[in-house]
């Protein structure tokens, strides 16, 4: 954006605004051909006749007069339109070609400087798409400093990443053109965040097969797309329709799960580091007729099949018990405190389903 400013600041320092000089001129030969068409309706032309005379004058066509020219008023008035509305069409057109030309140099540029900064970056990230996805992680992207380029063809959204400052591409990131303009040969991650599943599973085809290196983040909207975007080269894939519901129900069964990790900065580094391996920190509260109400841990425990285990017992009177035995009772009431290992929503669904048989996967309790 600063190298487009600087050369409109060069022109405008030499030719003077160029979009300024083209509405000036236009307003002088429009000034002339009324002043000229009023001087012949003067001399007793009709308006037609007038407007026809000098249109043919100040265009320098050189047909024949409609009327005699036969007075030393119109013959002043003429030699005045030819001399001052020939002059002005003459510097009009040089003000269109000034406008014209500096367009386009600005257009030239502009691709060329983002070519240039592309061609800069080296295990940077490619946006396949700039969609309500593509914006935040855009965003994230740049609060962390990373390098990434933005893969666009649509219009206003290639004019949206503009304005914010991104360095976006426009093309079809399904051309492997594209990919190889964005440097995919010296990236580190590709994420392809389009909302169409069959142009994400191609983007995966292409990108891996112009680098078998890269790390390929794809998106999914709809399930039975997984299992095609991991066989067509993803690393990882994102369901976000998935992981929204999933969240929800999180905060459903969970609901005391933010509270307790917000409350302490320690809680909260601890569960940053237990993600990195795959495990979630989720607190319950035990309801009064759950199905785990009075149970003992290790039974709780058994009844997850290794889904989760409980690291700490807050109780209603204010107790609060580190690392529990298998022998401590759960009481109703109870926070408990658990690190999770695969589906948080089944582990979930033990502590707030009522008292009775439950079915966790294949198994029923």
């Amino acid at each position: 954006m600063d190298s487009r400013k600087t050369l409109s600041s060069t022109a405008e320092g030499v030719l003077g605004s160029p979009v300024h000089n083209l509405i000036a001129t236009l307003i002088y030969v429009a000034i002339i051909f009324i002043l000229s068409t009023c001087g012949y309706v003067a001399a007793g032309w009709s308006v037609a006749d007038a407007i026809y005379m000098v249109a043919l004058t100040i265009f320098s066509v050189g047909f024949s007069e409609v009327n005699p020219v036969n007075t030393e008023y119109l013959r002043i008035l003429t030699i005045g339109t030819m001399v001052l509305g020939c002059t002005g069409m003459i510097v009009l057109t040089g003000a269109l070609v000034q406008v014209f030309t500096l367009f386009q140099v600005r257009e030239m540029l502009g691709i060329n400087r983002v070519q240039t900064q592309i061609d800069r970056l080296e295990r940077h990230v490619i946006i396949c798409g700039f969609g309500r996805i593509g914006l935040q992680l855009a965003r994230e992207l740049e609060l962390a400093k990373r390098g990434f380029v933005i893969i666009e063809r649509g219009g206003e959204k290639i004019a949206e990443a503009q304005a914010l400052g991104y360095l976006c591409l426009a093309g079809d990131a399904t051309e492997e053109s594209a990919l190889m303009a964005a440097g995919i040969e010296r990236a580190r991650v590709l994420a392809t965040v389009l909302p169409d599943d069959a142009a994400n599973v191609f983007i995966t085809l292409s990108a891996r097969s112009l680098n078998e290196k890269l790390e390929i983040i794809a998106r999914g909207e709809v399930p039975t797309t997984e299992r095609k975007l991991f066989h067509a080269g993803a690393n990882k894939v994102v369901l976000p329709t998935h992981i929204g519901a999933e969240r929800i129900a999180e905060m459903i069964l969970y609901p005391s799960t933010d509270q307790f990790v917000e409350a302490s900065a320690h809680m909260k580094e601890m569960k940053r580091g237990l993600h990195e391996f795959g495990l979630q920190l989720e607190a319950v509260t035990v309801a009064t007729d759950g199905a785990i109400t009075g149970e003992r841990v290790g039974d709780a425990e058994r009844r997850g099949n290794g889904g989760f285990f409980i690291v700490q017992i807050d109780r209603a009177n204010g107790q609060t018990i580190l690392h529990p035995g298998e022998d401590v009772r759960i009481e109703a009431g109870d926070s408990v405190v658990l690190v999770v290992r695969g589906s948080r929503v089944a582990a979930g669904s033990i502590f707030t389903a009522p008292a009775g048989p439950i079915k966790v996967g294949r198994t029923s309790f």
